[in-house]
């Protein structure tokens, strides 16, 4: 199937400067190129997910990797067969995940990394290690990986709380935290070592960059994503999901058949 939209995204935590001067000359390039889709700028770092043609992403990504600070910037891409996104946004934010803990600087630490080749050997090889799921229950919904943990979140802000009652004994098991692109992780698994986690590892690039190159061993159903295509399977094409648009929260044709579902009103 010849899909000719290319979806990406990417973080970077760097210290930047000057962000409305990046962030006009940023929101100014994605136009020329015809992208859509949101960028967030902080004194942490850059966060972004956009779409367009191939020519357009690639002309993005180098624009980018012409600012020193931004030369190793990296990418995940998927296909999708429209524009998932409906406008142009760059936003100066406080932060590039919203976390509001005083003190976790992934620029200038993270936890150790597992590739997503690594863990799919430890879980075919059935190791003793936990799984720690740091999205949104909402995300959860739609899929995670065979046997991880639920946080039970409803906001990443929240996820402090949620550690908290986690049992202690899995303070000395080996914890992999994941999520969709691994930012989260950036946080959430320094975060874990704070609080007495002794082995804490993060999946890097996420769940997406685990589709990429191990499909769907291990993990059971689709990724939730924060555009219009909801959800994407493990050939990281457009899933099977809908999205509510009352609440937001991800339904299936199942869900559509609720008589308490009215199309573009609720679920």
């Amino acid at each position: 199937m010849n899909l000719p939209i290319v979806n990406i995204a990417g973080y970077k935590f760097v210290a930047l400067d000057q962000l409305e001067t990046r962030r006009q000359a940023l929101l100014s390039r994605c136009r020329e190129l015809e992208l859509k889709g949101t960028i967030l700028l902080s004194e942490e770092g850059i966060n972004l997910f956009l779409a367009g043609l191939q020519d357009a992403v690639d002309g993005i990504v180098a624009f980018l990797r012409d600012d020193p600070q931004l030369a190793d910037f990296q990418v995940k891409s998927s296909p999708g067969d429209h524009q998932p996104y409906s406008r142009m946004l760059v936003k100066i934010k406080d932060e590039i995940i919203a976390f509001g803990v005083e003190g976790i600087a992934p620029a200038e630490y993270t936890s150790p990394r597992i590739t997503p080749r690594e863990l799919k050997q430890w879980l075919d090889e059935k190791r003793p290690v936990r799984l720690l799921d740091t999205r949104n229950d909402y995300e959860l919904e739609v899929g995670t990986f065979s046997g991880a943990i639920d946080m039970q979140l409803d906001d990443f802000r929240n996820f402090p709380a949620a550690v908290d009652k986690l049992p202690e004994s899995l303070k000395d098991e080996v914890v992999v935290t994941f999520c969709t692109g691994g930012i989260r992780c950036e946080k959430a698994a320094p975060y874990l070592e704070r609080q007495g986690f002794k082995n804490v590892l993060q999946l890097d690039g996420g769940i997406l960059k685990y589709f990429e190159e191990c499909g769907e061993a291990h993990y059971d159903g689709e990724c939730f994503v924060f555009d219009e295509r909801v959800t994407v399977n493990h050939d990281l094409e457009p899933g099977g999901y809908d999205q509510c648009h009352a609440c937001r929260r991800p339904i299936s044709e199942a869900d559509k058949a609720s008589p308490e579902f009215r199309q573009g009103v609720s679920c």
